[in-house]
């Protein structure tokens, strides 16, 4: 596994600058290595955006940041039309919008009306936007990383289930412990005195490239699945869909279940957890480690469960004890 050693390199540069958020850090890679969208959701001050920022910096790519708004228009984001006069009388060209980079941040994604955050989908899924009947190709490294606020819903426009249904992961930032909100301070303290000159700033480390990616992507690639595992995979679906099949509390919670997109996302999230981890096979525990991130956003609970506070945590927790091994 060759191009494990550069995206370890890759991990460890991020990790330097986000403390007491591993596993945030791991979900950008496996979404990146995993050609996927993720969505982002943690109370403000998190280092939601400092996150991608560091992934985007350490790699040799274009990054692009939108701020979503409420008078934000479609075309802010894809680009449109413009005419440009020339001396034969003129013509209309395509100018490209923020969407044509390898790294997309759509900040706060949730305060943009639903025809805006709309404006997202072809590219996320397609890999490409059309504009006046024209359709304009994504870059080959294209990723659209969304952040949202979980508690203030003043002036938000919740993602349609469509839209959310596209994010390859939803990850979930919490609070640092406080060894390591210490680091933090003594992080953003360094950091400060570097721009200010009073300490040396650290030399830029080598960029990851594209091709780097790319080749980590084909080892990837070549991770076995036995049919054990696929199985597994289709089971934890298959439970979401079924629940009274399996447990009449979890019936109780499930209104809706997660769709064949996140049976895909798990073989895609469980090979790439594997492989970052030097397995050549998938694993049980690799399936488990990335199952909450590929469900929580894919699954719609109960009234009955909104009320007894129980979360999507709690949920796919107990689809995971009651699905057996095949």
């Amino acid at each position: 596994m060759k191009g494990l050693d550069k995206i370890n390199a890759l991990k460890a540069r991020m990790s330097a600058s986000i403390i007491g958020q591993e596993t945030v850090v791991e979900r950008l890679l496996i979404g990146l290595l995993a050609n996927g969208n993720l969505l982002i959701e943690g109370l403000p001050g998190l280092a939601k955006t400092r996150a991608i920022k560091a992934l985007a910096k350490n790699l040799d790519s274009k990054f692009s940041r939108v701020q979503f708004t409420p008078d934000l228009l479609p075309s802010d984001i894809t680009g449109s039309e413009v005419f440009y006069q020339n001396d034969s009388g003129g013509e209309f060209r395509f100018d490209p919008g923020p969407i044509f980079a390898n790294i997309v941040l759509a900040d706060e994604i949730n305060r943009a009306p639903a025809k805006v955050q709309s404006a997202l989908l072809e590219a996320m899924e397609e890999r490409q936007i059309t504009v006046a009947g024209k359709s304009h190709k994504m870059d080959p490294l294209f990723m659209v990383l969304a952040t949202q606020n979980p508690v203030e819903q003043e002036g938000t426009y919740p993602l349609p289930e469509a839209q959310m249904d596209r994010f390859l992961m939803k990850v979930n930032v919490d609070y640092p412990t406080v060894e390591d909100e210490v680091k933090v301070i003594e992080l953003v303290r360094l950091e400060e005195q570097a721009q200010q000159g009073v300490k040396k700033p650290h030399e830029p480390a080598e960029l990851t490239s594209a091709d780097d990616i790319f080749a980590a992507r084909n080892e990837i690639a070549a991770v076995e699945v036995d049919a054990a595992m696929a199985r597994y995979m289709a089971d934890l679906v298959y439970a979401s869909r079924t629940p009274e099949k399996y447990d009449a509390e979890l019936a109780r919670w499930i209104d809706i279940g997660a769709s064949p997109r996140a049976s895909i996302a798990l073989d895609k999230c469980a090979r790439t957890h594997a492989w970052l981890n030097g397995r050549a096979q998938v694993l049980p525990e690799d399936i488990r480690a990335i199952a909450p991130d590929v469900l929580r956003h894919r699954l719609a609970l109960s009234y009955q469960a909104q009320g007894a506070g129980v979360n999507a945590e709690a949920v796919i927790a107990k689809m995971i004890e009651l699905v057996a091994l095949p």
